[in-house]
């Protein structure tokens, strides 16, 4: 019984630690830097590995797996080196990641470091007793609610970083809308009758591409993205099939696009280059669809 509460002890506290990196996973990558890691790319290998080495082998080791205790002791001793470097070339008191972002480079760590190592390499030689299978089921439960907690924190960390990724793209640019290319907004075309609308759609969207342009055939999946949206009627019109349209239309190129309400209103019409600008569109077409309802 003691081997196996020590287990799911230990089990637990590398999950509490690559959860506690997942946590803030800008500042404990950028605390690699102490440890002689120069470059953005070989901080965040570092910290990749470190952190599905801690989970892989809490789990391994909470699951009473003698290996992975020898691992994960193996693992502690690889970092008491790094923090005992660090700690000879002057760095003490500089940020480490160990244990999250708050985490320095002291001797208390690099004791505790120790310390566990001494513990996971010991942890196969404590004795254990017979257990029951209700035992078995609660200490399984555990570690199941433990692997949960840490990937939640996963997920969390995940959502931030693509937050951020995004934040720190350039601004998008709208759709270009020139007067004079493609029908006047607010009039009605013809076009709208080579659509055949389900119940739900309230605009139809018509595509104008063709097969020699590059952009088309790469905006091609944004394009498929749409037409399973329930309230979008979608049809593609290429230059060379439907050349008719496209005169009578007076498309200036591809690829390009038209948002039509079903009484075959021009809402919103330009030229697009990215799935974002196509959706920006279809959004603008929809706003002036309701400005006279709001009237």
């Amino acid at each position: 019984m003691l081997a196996t509460i020590a287990g799911v002890v230990l089990g637990l506290v590398l999950l509490g630690s690559a959860a506690a990196k997942l946590a803030a996973p800008q500042r404990t990558r950028a605390a690699l830097a102490t440890f002689g890691l120069a470059t953005v790319r070989a901080r965040a290998t570092a910290w990749g590995g470190a952190v599905a080495a801690e989970l892989a082998l809490g789990v391994g080791v909470a699951l009473g797996i003698d290996a992975a205790a020898y691992a994960a002791a193996a693992l502690m001793l690889a970092f008491a080196a790094l923090l005992a470097r660090a700690l000879r070339d002057g760095r003490a008191g500089q940020p480490c990641g160990c244990l999250g972002a708050r985490s320095r480079v002291t001797r208390a760590a690099l004791a505790r470091t120790l310390l566990l190592a001494a513990a996971y390499a010991l942890l196969p030689l404590v004795p254990e007793r017979g257990l029951r299978a209700e035992t078995w089921l609660a200490i399984g439960l555990g570690v199941a609610l433990a692997a949960i907690a840490a990937l939640a924190v996963l997920l969390l960390a995940l959502a931030r970083e693509v937050g951020e990724l995004r934040l720190a793209l350039p601004p998008q640019l709208p759709p270009l809308e020139i007067d004079g290319e493609g029908p006047p907004r607010g009039s009605r075309v013809a076009l709208i009758e080579r659509f055949v609308p389900a119940p739900s759609n309230r605009f139809a969207l018509a595509v104008f591409s063709s097969d020699g342009c590059p952009m088309c055939q790469a905006l091609a999946p944004a394009v498929t993205a749409l037409q399973r949206d329930p309230l979008l009627a979608v049809e593609v019109f290429d230059e060379h099939e439907d050349a008719d349209v496209w005169r009578t239309h007076a498309i200036p190129g591809s690829p390009y696009a038209l948002v039509l309400g079903l009484d075959g209103t021009v809402l919103a019409q330009g030229t697009f280059n990215s799935a974002r600008q196509l959706e920006a569109l279809v959004a603008t077409g929809e706003a002036r669809e309701q400005e006279p309802a709001r009237a």
